[in-house]
């Protein structure tokens, strides 16, 4: 399949009037996820929101399923949560760890993941240990076998850092916390919605993803695999009424699958939303998808290593639809106000997001362009053209 590059941009009319590379951040929602969520709004608005979500049974349901698809599992192992942060949270904070247990992790790990590592460690007394970097710049893996021991309780990456188009070798990772049954936890944010993710091939134990980056969803959602296999390992840090049973006045029970970690309360428009947005996507295709970005970042890596003053600072054996570039005469801040003032949508990636990163020493804060499928050719020529002038176009 490929994509139908009229038809999604028509389903994204934004886009004729402004360039948007920012999906790392937040994409721009489709039509039909759009639709979704208002419909369900104004359900509320006129029959009340709990009538309003009864009404929404159905796809309230298929939530369930669809991440399921998407990810290759079972229905019962995903969990509904207001952001991947919360869902990160509850997988890490509910694991066994003990005084003297170590973690292993990345370099390029996010900031939160990161705080949460040396909270724990504070309270628990863990062994928090950075695993070194290959010549791609990835996780080595053959490094992160020999640290592990007889304490090595778990292995916590991302899959794509926020802060550059790096994709690390997951499956490796996951073939080596098989192989020594050690609990391996994702964090999938950026590399759920723009390729294909197998938790199978992986071999993950938990994994977190946002609904608002690659997957077009609506802000506010995200979710959580629990492989079954390791869920009655867990404790969930927080319970209510959706996460347990509450049997007699002594005893309660968890509830059933993945569901134990979710909030009885949550924005239901924001799961319909999510759903709608799951569905779209794997109706293009992941494959497709995948494709169709991983082309356009490296055309846009191309061209913007081609601009004087320009450094495209991505490492990675294979990158993502995320690029990072510094520009010798203009810091990054400036030039993404610059490019904003053009109706050109990007962030800045700074070293609070990923202190451990040593590509941030020699430049302090980088831009970051991040393609999707939606978007065009023109759109990397023009990009380029106005980030190689210093004046408004």
């Amino acid at each position: 399949m490929t994509i139908d590059l009229t038809a999604v941009r028509a389903d994204t009319p934004n886009c004729e009037s402004l360039l948007h590379f920012n999906n790392a951040g937040a994409s721009l929602v489709p039509q039909p996820v759009y639709d979704a969520v208002i419909e369900h709004l104004d359900l509320e608005r006129r029959i009340g929101g709990y009538e309003a979500e009864a009404a929404a049974t159905e796809t309230l349901d298929d939530f369930y399923l669809a991440i399921a698809e998407l990810l290759s599992c079972q229905r019962d192992e995903i969990a509904y949560f207001e952001n991947a942060t919360r869902a990160w949270d509850m997988a890490f904070y509910s694991l066994p760890l003990e005084a003297g247990d170590q973690i292993l992790t990345h370099s390029s790990e996010y900031a939160s993941n990161y705080l949460a590592y040396l909270q724990q460690a504070r309270r628990r007394g863990l062994k928090v240990d950075v695993v070194p970097s290959d010549q791609f710049g990835q996780i080595d893996v053959a490094a992160l076998e020999s640290m592990i021991n007889e304490r090595t309780r778990l292995i916590s990456i991302n899959h794509i850092p926020t802060q550059s188009g790096l994709v690390n070798p997951a499956e490796k990772v996951g073939d080596i916390a098989s192989r020594h049954g050690i609990t391996y936890l994702l964090d999938a944010c950026q590399s759920v919605g723009q390729m294909t993710v197998d938790v199978n091939r992986i071999k993950c134990d938990l994994l977190t993803a946002t609904g608002r980056k690659f997957l077009r969803g609506p802000r506010g959602t995200g979710f959580l695999y629990v492989r079954r296999s390791i869920l009655d390992k867990l404790d969930p840090v927080f319970i209510d009424l959706r996460a347990g049973n509450w049997i007699d006045a002594d005893h309660f029970e968890f509830a059933p699958g993945a569901k134990r970690f979710e909030n009885w309360e949550s924005y239901v428009a924001g799961r319909v939303g999510l759903t709608r947005a799951v569905r779209y996507a794997l109706d293009l295709g992941l494959d497709s998808i995948q494709s169709r970005v991983v082309e356009l970042a490296a055309l846009l890596r191309d061209c913007l290593a081609k601009i004087k003053g320009v450094t495209v600072k991505d490492p990675g054996e294979y990158k993502c639809g995320i690029v990072t570039f510094y520009k010798q005469d203009e810091d990054s801040f400036t030039l993404a106000a610059r490019l904003g003032d053009n109706q050109i949508n990007i962030s800045v990636t700074t070293p609070a997001s990923a202190r451990l990163d040593t590509r941030f020493a020699d430049q302090q804060n980088l831009a970051r362009a991040s393609v999707h499928y939606f978007n065009s050719e023109a759109e990397v020529e023009r990009f380029c053209r106005v980030v190689g002038r210093l004046d408004k176009l």
